[in-house]
């Protein structure tokens, strides 16, 4: 059994979340910023369909990437040599989390409800929900969205619409971070995409000594810079 959380209750310890199914640690309680924040913090995130309650999930192992194990392809880097597409930073989030939540082949559905729009959209207009985007001719190709906490981006979900747009995405992402000092990438859980570009699973133990050792972040977040030549000293992509 998991508890059902009002608005005023703690989460439960991530080490109570079940085995199976796994890493699902409670459900109930609400989608407002210092909720979403409390639980990021912590190595929790929301998941559910429409219709379902709000769960929230904590899974062991959780799967991460560390900037500098970051994999790029030579075809993937060849796109991002030549500037296939122009990598924007906030300027379309909503548009980002939409693109992310349209069918896709062989997935029935999509977590990413209205409610789960509307509530990160409030987190990225106090400036803790990011996205990055990849443009081609004035048309969104692709890109991803997440929070930064801290040292620690939580990344949420990608889409792309022409080959490699996300990925190109990721690979700008990473640079931004890096030059920034953030050292973890939290990417929930394990897929064959998520490997292939670097990302391993660690034990949630070691996840949660790593979040805590990294998640100490302001009472405001702050908007990114819109292009990467407005970013303060601004670096390349390795």
């Amino acid at each position: 059994m998991i508890p059902f959380l009002r608005p005023e209750d703690p989460f439960p310890p991530v080490s109570k979340a079940l085995r199976s199914p796994n890493g699902l640690l409670a459900a109930g309680a609400d989608l407002s910023p210092p909720r979403l924040l409390e639980a990021y913090a912590k190595g929790i995130f929301p998941w559910f369909s429409e219709g379902d309650p709000i769960l929230w999930w904590s899974p062991h192992p959780r799967m991460v990437l560390f900037p500098d194990e970051l994999k790029v392809s030579r075809s993937l880097r060849r796109a991002v040599a030549r500037a296939t597409f122009e990598t924007r930073f906030d300027t379309a989030f909503t548009e980002v989390m939409r693109a992310c939540a349209e069918p896709r082949s062989g997935q029935e559905g999509t977590w990413i409800v209205p409610a789960m729009v509307a509530a990160y959209t409030r987190l990225h207009e106090l400036g803790f929900a990011h996205s990055v985007e990849s443009w081609r001719d004035g048309r969104l190709a692709g890109g991803l969205y997440g929070l930064l906490l801290g040292r620690v981006f939580f990344g949420e979900s990608m889409f792309s619409r022409e080959t490699d747009a996300s990925k190109v995405a990721l690979v700008k992402l990473v640079g931004r971070l890096r030059a920034l000092g953030v050292g973890l990438v939290d990417c929930q859980q394990a897929t064959r995409h998520l490997a292939s570009l670097g990302a391993r699973p660690i034990p949630r133990r070691e996840f949660a000594q790593r979040l805590a050792e990294s998640i100490q972040y302001p009472l405001s977040g702050s908007r990114w810079p819109a292009t990467e030549a407005a970013w303060p000293d601004s670096t390349t992509s390795r």
